[in-house]
């Protein structure tokens, strides 16, 4: 079992709140901080570890301990120059694993310079996983990998009695089959037994590049 991470949050948004009730549900340990009290009290009732703080304040995530934490996700509203500054700040404190919400194009830019971790317009990406879901019908999900990855369901009909051995879909079409669902069980079975002959009905969740899975 993996150990439970630490993990710091400033901002407690729409963004920031949802994102930290959703790690406490996952049995992570998280410290929060906003600057609006109005924030910190729709969290409360399930954060036990939540205050009202400034991130720009550098002498503040020093002293609630965020130099110590695994990772650190910044979520400020629509102010870029916070959000820069306070990226700095857990920079000057030693904290290396950064994660940040960018506003716009120009903030994902500035942050990338900063060497940040890793950046999320979440409008955008919400936009690309919609925009995929009514384009291409059984897309279970579109990955923001930069390259257009995405995963969807196929249901087993002509390859009945053929093998992935036999089929080879990855040499031949540049995809990888990640979990297969076999008729009469209720749940996938990830990393699938290359050799056992595939039946008519069984699912097949299939990875890779866009364009070669809608080929396929």
């Amino acid at each position: 079992m993996s150990r439970m991470k630490q993990i710091g949050i400033i901002g407690l948004g729409k963004f920031g709140g949802a994102l930290a009730e959703t790690l406490l549900n996952l049995k992570q340990e998280v410290i929060a901080i906003d600057r609006h009290e109005s924030n910190v009290q729709k969290v409360r009732n399930i954060m036990p570890q939540v205050y009202q703080a400034d991130g720009t304040d550098i002498a503040v995530l020093k002293q609630l301990g965020f130099n110590e934490l695994d990772q650190v996700i910044v979520s400020i509203g629509k102010s870029m120059e916070a959000s820069i500054l306070t990226v700095l700040n857990l920079q000057e404190l030693g904290v290396d694993n950064i994660w940040v919400k960018v506003v716009s194009a120009q903030h994902e830019k500035v942050l990338q310079r900063l060497g940040v971790s890793f950046v999320v317009f979440p409008e955008e990406f919400v936009a690309k996983q919609i925009a995929h879901k009514l384009a291409v019908p059984g897309i279970m999900d579109y990955l923001d990998l930069g390259e257009d990855v995405l995963t969807r369901e196929l249901v087993v009909t002509k390859w009945a009695g053929r093998t992935l051995v036999d089929l080879n879909l990855t040499n031949k079409h540049n995809v990888q089959v990640v979990a297969i669902k076999y008729c009469g069980e209720g749940h996938f079975s990830f990393v699938p037994d290359a050799s056992r002959p595939l039946c008519d009905g069984d699912v097949l969740i299939i990875l890779g590049h866009a364009r070669d899975v809608l080929e396929l």
